[in-house]
């Protein structure tokens, strides 16, 4: 399967240790996954891909709002509508849990059915997440 992981850390700064865990794991289990950083991609060749899945963290410690970069590149693709995905948010706060619930939003606004959601507590986890996809 063709999977695009979207890594929308909370500051710019490249690809964080867990998003390419979480590829890692995806990538063992046979799948072709391409990593795009929100803060530096375009959404226009997302509708390419048959999965998509957000790796993301909090902008900010209590609020649970995610990155505004999130919202560009999700946006910026045309025809996401009914396309299926995942959302993975790291741990950050106690405050976590809302912030999963934001992130699910933003991704189902734009019509991505989101059918797998889960807190990535660390690199290893992450791994361990992306070896459960597909199966």
């Amino acid at each position: 399967m063709r999977i695009a992981l979207i890594s929308a850390p909370a500051r710019r700064g490249g690809i964080p240790d867990y998003v390419a865990a979480l590829a890692r794991g995806m990538e063992s289990m046979g799948h072709r996954v391409d990593v795009a950083d929100a803060w530096t991609g375009d959404g226009m060749r997302l509708p390419g891909y048959e999965y998509l899945a957000v790796a993301a963290e909090s902008a900010a410690l209590f609020s649970g709002n995610m990155p505004e970069s999130l919202a560009k590149i999700l946006s910026g693709a045309s025809s996401l509508v009914g396309k299926k995905g995942a959302a993975f948010l790291k741990k950050t706060s106690p405050f976590t849990g809302k912030a999963l619930a934001k992130l699910m939003k933003a991704m189902e606004k734009e019509g991505i059915v989101v059918n797998w959601s889960e807190i990535i507590l660390s690199a290893p986890h992450a791994e361990a997440l992306g070896k459960r996809i597909g199966a």
